[in-house]
């Protein structure tokens, strides 16, 4: 599934941890936001540019950010995929590029040793501001695409991650998948990327994250270095409201599978949204937090309808989406829906008791900075604060944020932004006797869109 780990992670740190995790922030001559922490327990540097050039700024062209971004380090300069591999493995750097719903990122770890870093940041630079585009770097990427489009055809989670997003989101840009449609796809020519390229890959629109064992000018002078040979620009306009689905709707999709997959959700939080803290540590409760959610106690514990059961909130720039989830046996799929959907609704109108939610903050907030004990770690959610301009505190006062939660606030939340009546419902498998089925060849040509970050 085009969901991830990382797409529903929320920071979460103990003040005392994170009160050195400063996080110093200005804008490059060209208009790139960076922020900044220095960070001196290892000769290491961690560096992301980031982009406001996810999926959903494809347009039509769906699909385009990923096969864009994936092409990068393919040939830059005068440089092929091989040279530039080398470079960075001769000084021990790691390189990645990725695209996701809301962005598009590069990514650089290396040595702050000056020799070792100054080719390791040249070679990021290079690949950054001139990309080559080559035609035959283009078609082998677009094919190795399609192969990959093809082969999601075959999985039912695939399928059902699909159809979820289509239900949620209709015509907004969340809609469709990450990696884009065999049909987009196969109509695509390398001048569409390189168009995408010079609209979105500009210094106003990016975001870069230092972290590691730099000073304060070094940090500003690979600042200046990295975006110097991109065209100032501008960032793209605000991406549409997201807004609910009119009526709740149950789709079931064929599948000669063993299993049926299951989702159900509402579009839910974003980024900068005042319920965030109440629905966060709401969904911990609900099915967010593994054998000892409410979920998994009622679906696998009490029943065994299923292996597992889990619910998150995926926030983006606009509200992402609020996910139930498990995989039955076909023949028990009503059953594993009822009590799904019961457990749920129960929820919402309850809120958790006292007990539960004092568990819930020691489970969020005990322990959880040891997960986040490196500079690459700690640069992705730096990434994350100047992405969806959050304040530079955010860290520091998580945990305040987290104590302030209430039951009373976790249903009153709850029940202003997850109505029940208005769920949208996906299953994948075998048809299990009531349940209105679509041909699965309605399907084909979808793909599947990469992991949030």
């Amino acid at each position: 599934m085009r969901i991830g780990l990382a797409g529903f992670m929320l920071l979460v740190f103990s003040s005392a941890n994170w009160a050195a995790a400063k996080i110093e922030h200005w804008q490059t001559s060209q208009g790139s936001r960076v922020y900044y922490v220095q960070t001196d327990d290892l000769p290491m540097v961690d560096i992301q540019v980031v982009f406001d050039a996810g999926s959903a700024r494809d347009g039509s062209s769906e699909g385009v950010s990923a096969l864009t971004t994936g092409l990068l380090d393919t040939g830059a300069g005068t440089w092929n995929a091989d040279q530039i591999a080398q470079r960075f493995e001769s000084v021990g750097a790691q390189f990645g590029a990725s695209s996701s719903i809301d962005m598009a990122s590069l990514t650089l770890r290396t040595l702050s040793d000056k020799t070792l870093f100054d080719k390791a940041l040249e070679t990021m630079q290079v690949i950054l501001t001139k990309p080559g585009f080559n035609e035959a770097d283009f078609q082998r990427e677009k094919n190795r695409t399609l192969a990959g489009l093809k082969q999601q055809e075959e999985s039912p989670a695939e399928l059902a991650s699909i159809a979820f997003y289509n239900a949620l989101y209709g015509d907004h840009p969340y809609a469709h998948p990450t990696s884009g449609t065999i049909q987009t796809v196969s109509g695509f020519k390398v001048d569409d990327l390189r168009k995408f390229y010079q609209q979105y890959f500009v210094a106003a629109n990016a975001v870069i994250v230092i972290v590691g064992d730099v000073n304060k000018q070094q940090a500003e002078q690979t600042a200046e270095k990295l975006v110097a040979g991109l065209p100032v620009g501008q960032k793209p306009e605000p991406l549409p409201d997201v807004g609910q689905p009119v009526k709740g709707k149950l789709q079931h999709i064929e599948f000669p599978s063993t299993q049926t997959h299951v989702l159900v959700g509402v579009p839910g939080t974003y980024r900068k949204d005042p319920d965030y803290f109440n629905l966060y540590v709401g969904n911990h409760i609900l099915g967010g937090s593994g054998l000892v959610s409410k979920l998994f106690e009622e679906v696998r514990e009490k029943r065994g309808l299923a292996y597992s059961a889990n619910s998150a909130f995926i926030p983006l720039s606009r509200p992402g989406p609020f996910l139930v989830s498990l995989q039955t046996r076909n023949d028990q799929t009503k059953e594993a829906l009822q009590v799904l959907n019961k457990t749920l609704t129960d929820f919402i109108e309850k809120g958790p008791t006292d007990v539960e939610l004092t568990a819930a903050k020691k489970n969020i907030t005990g322990g959880f900075a040891m997960r986040f004990d490196t500079n690459k770690e700690l640069a992705s959610y730096v990434g994350m604060i100047g992405f969806y301009d959050l304040p530079l505190d955010y860290l520091d006062k998580f945990q305040e944020k987290i104590d302030q939660v209430t039951v009373a606030s976790i249903t009153d939340a709850l029940k202003r932004r997850v109505k029940p009546q208005l769920l949208q419902t996906i299953t994948v498998g075998k048809a299990a006797g009531e349940v209105k089925t679509s041909r699965r060849s309605e399907r084909k040509g979808r793909g599947h869109r990469n992991s949030e970050k």
